[in-house]
């Protein structure tokens, strides 16, 4: 049965942050995922982490307008900044992976980002070695963030062959796959073995996992059964009060 983490950049929004980790483990979740925790500091996260006994996943480098650096032709240096500050926060609070967001790139400068983010993430991937904290890479589609340079899953798959560190894994994002490209279940058994985390969303609304397009308990038993042994991230915006959403999610022990 998948285990299931709760974004908390996305679910138990009527809260502040800090109350976020506590709500979480009161509606079943035993491990939780942040986006751009930074306003809240370190020390108070791990502290929330450790007294509701959750596992905590991944945080993402810094948003900036370009929807981050790591793809950013001649922005190298900020970056390596950037997830300098995101390698301190994740080491501090025990996140296992830091998701390095590549950016929006202008199409006429995609040869040069390919390489920017392939020299990006080696580097990023050395410094994260000493804390076993691995680096993902993920594809958002077009419809999230438009200019977005990687969009596809066999797109970022090709960037981590380039890489080649063991610590540079894929997420992937049934949300965005299928807006980019769909059959989602053949494409994720495809790229399985370089895929670290999952996440979840309605499609075409980003709500629960219970409408649209996408059957997710057919998907779940296919990642059962295909041997992915980690973590679903819940990564959706729910059409109301988080907890009064969380149906779909009873016979995974989720929910009241």
């Amino acid at each position: 049965m998948p285990r299931f983490a709760a974004n908390l950049g996305r679910l138990f929004t009527d809260r502040p942050l800090v109350e976020r980790f506590g709500a979480a483990a009161a509606a079943g979740f035993e491990g939780v995922e942040l986006q751009f925790p930074y306003d809240l500091p370190a020390e108070e996260a791990r502290a929330e982490i450790d007294r509701h006994g959750l596992t905590m996943l991944g945080l993402n480098t810094r948003q900036t307008p370009e929807g981050g650096l790591a793809a950013v032709p001649g922005r190298e240096r900020d970056f390596s900044v950037l997830f300098g500050h995101a390698l301190d926060y994740a080491s501090t609070i025990g996140a296992r992976a830091i998701h390095c967001m590549a950016g929006v790139v202008p199409q006429l400068q995609h040869a040069a980002a390919d390489k920017t983010l392939v020299e990006n993430l080696k580097r990023a991937a050395d410094r994260a070695d000493p804390w076993n904290i691995n680096l993902y890479v993920e594809a958002i589609s077009h419809r999230e963030r438009p200019g977005y340079f990687l969009r596809r899953v066999e797109q970022a798959a090709d960037i981590l062959a380039q890489v080649d560190r063991p610590n540079v894994r894929l997420q992937f994002d049934f949300y965005h796959a299928q807006i980019e490209g769909g059959d989602v279940i053949n494409r994720f058994e495809k790229h399985l073995p370089r895929i670290a985390h999952v996440q979840i969303a309605g499609v075409p609304t980003r709500a629960e996992p219970d409408e649209g397009e996408l059957n997710y308990p057919a998907i779940f038993e296919a990642i059962d059964r295909l041997g992915y042994r980690g973590w679903v991230g819940c990564e959706y915006t729910p059409r109301g009060r988080t907890e009064d959403g969380l149906g779909w999610g009873r016979a995974y022990g989720l929910g009241a």
